[in-house]
């Protein structure tokens, strides 16, 4: 009875929807006071005004379009390199600089906002949340993806990617619900509406691409994850629109490439920058290396790398409220960060004149017995810095050495090195008579996987050629 009382017909997709415990003035409520709690996580709201403008620009077109058009819709650049997009409820959409990076044109963005907005209209929060109270489980707003595999309890939530999944994962009929609504909005709008597809695409290579860096033993952590869809389902929502074709879509390439030219790629140095294996804090002060086949993934509040057979180094930091609490390193290890964990042969250590101290142990994981080594290294007064050495036992001798050069490369960052620390951007350049796609790969400043970045930023198929004269992005230092 209460179900049938509290059904409403949803004027976005005309179905009936449970809402009782969500009103709109809740929905605009919760979403004024989720958005300040969202943007640390995410590194901010991205510092490019102009930028910032354009993006709003087309959501706000999108928008006024929609079955809400007067609710005060707010569209928000974050400053994160993961590729993602999400709605909080009542009109808030956020859209990260790593999708940006991605997309080759205006219609493809507008494919993501339409998709946001459809979660927005089609009130998918409100009815999770209201459905979730009638069944006494409850409603998270923020989560987190959840930690790397075989990382033991008593290291506490070693791979916290910070909120990286802002709205539980959508449902598939939700999913399905937000693309054909979005399909409606970007008709409306005159976008091609199989700029979904085409991106949906990228997306899936860009995941398997992050997963072949990681050796198939990556963290998912991109829209793939909390966006369930797949291509025939887009093309599904496609048809359920039955809105006309458009004779003449905007698909604006050219004008959206100029909005992108420039902008930050990768990590941000305020979160530390990655150049290869190695790890430079600019602002901290501080660098290391990791050793031959482990990859390098930054969080805003840890650094995970990580390598063979589930082996993982996790770096993070101590804040100053912790520090001052904290005396000896080696009664720290026992009694405080490693206690639980039985540390055996706990003693101190010196890291390039800065004082530390260590212990091993072995816990048992849900992937089975693994060693642990804890480093903590005082920095000063405000910081102590802290690796987890994690490995299954076969691996520990063998990686025994090089972890210890893990450790003793840890050091201090000159003021002159930390100035010269700068992001990487994407540029837009002109392909001349005569370059090849090696020859543009070859201009990115990374380890591996040069070439396949290229074709992926630039939605090149294999045996795809380049023209002269043709408009691409490549990343410089």
């Amino acid at each position: 009875m209460l179900a049938l009382a509290a059904c409403s017909t949803n004027p976005a997709t005309g179905d009936q929807s449970f809402t009782a415990f969500m009103s709109e003035e809740d929905e605009a409520r919760i979403g004024a006071e989720m958005h300040p709690k969202i943007l640390d996580p995410y590194g901010g709201a991205y510092d490019e005004i102009e930028l910032g403008a354009y993006v709003a620009k087309i959501g706000s077109r999108l928008a006024v379009l929609s079955e809400l058009p007067k609710i005060e819709w707010r569209f928000t650049v974050l400053n994160d390199r993961n590729v993602n997009a999400f709605a909080l409820p009542g009109g808030y959409i956020y859209i990260t600089r790593g999708l940006l990076a991605l997309a080759s044109n205006e219609a493809e963005m507008a494919g993501v906002l339409a998709h946001e907005i459809g979660h927005v209209t089609a009130r998918h929060s409100a009815q999770r949340h209201s459905t979730n109270m009638a069944t006494s489980i409850g409603l998270t707003v923020l989560g987190v993806l959840g930690s790397a595999a075989g990382v033991p309890s008593g290291l506490g939530n070693v791979a916290n990617l910070g909120a990286q999944a802002a709205i539980q994962q959508y449902s598939q009929g939700q999913e399905l619900q937000a693309d054909m609504l979005g399909v409606r909005y970007m008709t409306r709008a005159g976008y091609d509406p199989s700029a979904m597809t085409s991106f949906f695409r990228k997306l899936k290579a860009h995941s398997e691409l992050e997963a072949q860096e990681q050796g198939r033993d990556g963290i998912k952590h991109n829209i793939m994850s909390t966006h369930p869809r797949t291509e025939d389902r887009i093309t599904q929502a496609i048809d359920l629109a039955k809105e006309k074709a458009v004779s003449r879509p905007i698909v604006r390439q050219k004008g959206y490439l100029a909005q992108i030219n420039g902008l930050v790629f990768g990590d941000d140095p305020q979160q530390g920058v990655r150049r290869g294996r190695s790890f430079m804090h600019p602002e901290l002060k501080i660098a290391f290396t990791v050793p031959p086949g482990f990859v390098l993934l930054n969080f805003p509040n840890q650094v995970v790398a990580v390598g063979p057979n589930k082996s993982r180094i996790i770096f993070n930091m101590v804040g100053s409220e912790q520090v001052s609490r904290v005396g000896s390193l080696p009664t720290y290890l026992r009694k405080s960060w490693g206690r639980g964990i039985g540390l055996q042969s706990v003693e101190r250590l010196e890291v390039n004149g800065l004082r530390g101290a260590t212990g091993n142990g072995r816990v048992d994981t849900k992937d089975g017995p693994r060693d642990v080594r804890l480093i903590a290294i005082r920095g000063d007064r405000k910081r102590i810095y802290r690796f987890s050495f994690v490995t299954p036992p076969s691996e520990t001798k063998r990686l025994s050495l090089e972890l210890r050069r893990t450790t003793y490369s840890f050091r201090r960052l000159s003021g002159a090195e930390a100035d010269k620390i700068q992001p990487l951007r994407l540029k837009i350049v002109r392909v001349r008579r005569g370059e090849s796609i090696a020859d543009m790969a070859a201009r990115f400043p990374f380890e591996r996987f040069k070439r396949e970045w290229f074709r992926l930023l630039n939605n090149l198929q294999p045996g795809e050629r380049l023209k002269p004269g043709q408009n691409v992005k490549i990343v410089t230092g």
